[in-house]
């Protein structure tokens, strides 16, 4: 089920928060339980029993942690090989059999067809964590099962985040409070996020999406420019629109969702921009993998190898291709060229440092994007030596359209400065004033319509 889709929009969002406000505050958390469930068999009819095995045994594992304390290592290291083994084999099993065809340069083995059930690098995540929290004490074992299985099915971060610790949330499944305040704050905030992917995003995917299939050969280097930078703010307005709906609708049940994004295109350096982008993936591979690790606390060589391996991680977290592994290394190496002195130049002058960083993660998101890596390298080509290329480019018109330009300058100005001149702006005036609540529901009402008369569009990390 989608957030844009009209069956939630109009009959499962309403149904759960009517019944939750409904119902006796003790089986509100049964109930959510039951919907969240019902949430991923949706789409998931068959799936949902993998989520129920990872939420059992995740549970069962993290009782023995809790009971068998002298065995608590090797018991932690049983339920986190099942999780992540769980992960491997949907994710990866296909893109290891890949690799090794590759390398014997003939098919060996046959990649298997595995479906990849959606959500699932998020969830087993967020399995992980409520083992390793177990383990080192942040929190109690001994949980009803059923606070274990909403922490980790929880239908509005479930498909696609923010990936939140167990500690963080424990305290809100045991004891919450709705205020009609923050209810209404909440449905504003999803109201948001829903504009933020319906308006924004799915209008620039077209622009992305078209450029993008077309065979290389006939990309110039202005349609690849184009392509790349509907791209840049297609993935932040969709995925930061999913994670705003997040909060909101946690917001709407009583829950404190963190915040996954920070302004990231304002960014001056690689490091900061990962400060700022899927914020609860960097503190999850912080804490669980940096760390772990040794993070910075054994001399700079081994500090640039664990970073370089969490990089490593992260692509391969998104995606079991060689295009993600790539994207992942690229970032780690501008994060170390960093570290080292090598950009301080480049970071000490505001304008030059933002355009350093756009123009970095600009690249680093057609690789992200392509089919291939050569693909993306043609892709960067063309946009490096546009001039090479202006015979392929064809009339601007049969790739962006007008509404696509204006949503772009859109974009821009709410990706950057102009969002923070503007909150500035109306601070004190706005929140919960009439014009307010007259212009979320325009911008509820512009969303169905466009909803309504577009293809389906999910969210572009439900396949991560």
């Amino acid at each position: 089920m989608v957030f844009s889709s009209a069956i939630f929009l109009w009959m499962f969002l309403p149904a759960v928060i009517c019944i939750h406000h409904l119902i006796k505050p003790q089986y509100a958390n049964l109930f959510l339980l039951l919907a969240s469930l019902f949430f991923y068999a949706w789409g998931e009819p068959v799936r949902v029993l993998l989520l129920l095995a990872v939420i059992v045994i995740s549970h069962g594992v993290g009782e023995a942690i809790g009971r068998y304390g002298t065995y608590g290592r090797w018991i932690l290291a049983a339920g986190v090989i099942f999780d992540l083994g769980v992960l491997g084999f949907y994710k990866y099993a296909g893109f290891v059999a890949r690799i090794g065809n590759d390398l014997a340069g003939r098919d060996i083995w046959q990649e298997p067809q595995i479906i990849l059930p959606a959500g699932i690098s998020f969830f087993t995540f967020q399995a992980v964590s409520y083992l390793v929290d177990i383990y080192r004490g942040k929190t109690k074992t001994r949980h009803s099962l059923v606070h274990t299985a909403l922490y980790i099915s929880f239908f509005p971060q479930l498909i696609a985040g923010p990936v939140i610790k167990y500690a963080d949330m424990e305290q809100q499944i045991l004891n919450r409070t709705v205020s009609l305040e923050q209810a209404a704050a909440g449905f504003r905030r999803f109201i948001c996020g829903l504009a933020k992917k319906v308006l924004i995003s799915d209008v620039l995917g077209k622009s992305a999406d078209l450029i993008f299939s077309m065979d290389i050969t006939s990309v110039g280097g202005r349609m690849a420019w184009c392509a790349s930078l509907c791209y840049t703010f297609q993935i932040y307005y969709d995925f930061s629109g999913y994670s705003d709906m997040a909060v909101g609708l946690g917001g709407m049940f009583g829950f404190h969702i963190p915040e996954n994004f920070n302004d990231p295109y304002l960014s001056r350096s690689v490091a900061e921009f990962w400060r700022r982008w899927h914020i609860s993936l960097g503190a999850w591979f912080r804490e669980y993998v940096y760390i772990p690790l040794g993070g910075n606390r054994k001399g700079n060589v081994r500090t640039y190898f664990n970073l370089m391996i969490v990089f490593l991680l992260t692509g391969l977290w998104h995606g079991a291709d060689y295009t993600f592994v790539a994207w992942g290394l690229y970032h780690g190496i501008f994060v170390l060229l960093e570290r080292t002195g090598c950009m301080e130049r480049i970071t000490k002058s505001r304008l030059v440092s933002r355009c350093y960083l756009f123009l970095t993660v600009n690249f680093g998101w057609v690789i992200f994007r392509s089919d291939s890596l050569r693909k993306a390298l043609m892709f960067l080509k063309r946009m490096l030596l546009p001039w090479l290329y202006a015979k392929a480019d064809m009339p601007a018109g049969k790739y962006v359209s007008g509404m696509t330009v204006f949503v772009a300058v859109c974009a821009v100005f709410g990706a950057g400065g102009g969002k923070k001149w503007l909150s500035a702006k109306l601070s004190g005036k706005w929140n919960g004033s009439v014009p307010e609540a007259l212009c979320c529901m325009i911008l509820l009402l512009l969303c169905i319509a466009a909803a309504a008369g577009s293809a389906y569009s999910p969210f572009i990390y439900f396949k991560f």
